[in-house]
């Protein structure tokens, strides 16, 4: 897309209808958040551990923010999750007074365990797809990567890398 002198982008170059685009996304998400596991854990449990993958240690408040949760809701989660050894608390070193939330070795592993058994699921479905598609597929993985990028930004939901295993 070009963008007009003035910096905004140009509509004319827009071949890209974004209500198909999100009505494909929806579909493909609720097919991949279904695909069997064998580390079957609650949806806010993998929100909350993909979310400090990828954006790394975190206080309770932005936890409460990202996740979407109650500020009691995200202290029970994190205490449980905590007592299953998947994160830790750490002071932060910037504010003696509050704490941070790291994701344990544990809980990496578990996230590594959730993308091992999604990328041997979608494999053999990605196999079936014509060259064509699947050059189509590789080439829109930096702009699906940007756009997420641009989402975080836009909400404030985490740091920069890509997440460790999804959610």
């Amino acid at each position: 897309m070009n963008d007009t002198p003035d910096g905004a982008p140009d509509a004319s170059d827009d071949a890209l209808d974004v209500d198909a685009f999100t009505t494909a996304i929806e579909s493909f998400n609720r097919f991949y958040i279904r695909i069997p596991m064998l580390e079957k854990l609650p949806f806010t449990t993998l929100s909350v551990l993909d979310t400090l993958a990828a954006g790394g240690p975190m206080r309770m408040t932005d936890l409460t923010r990202t996740e979407q949760v109650s500020q009691p809701g995200i202290t029970q989660l994190v205490s449980r999750l905590e007592r299953d050894g998947l994160v830790a608390r750490r002071p932060d070193p910037d504010d003696g007074r509050a704490v941070l939330v790291h994701i344990t070795e544990a809980g990496l592993r578990i996230m590594r365990s959730r993308r091992e058994d999604r990328t041997r699921h979608l494999a053999p479905l990605v196999d079936r797809l014509t060259g064509e598609q699947r050059r189509a597929l590789a080439d829109a993985l930096p702009v699906l990567a940007r756009l997420a990028e641009l989402g975080r930004a836009e909400t404030g939901s985490g740091a920069g890398r890509p997440g460790v295993g999804g959610r």
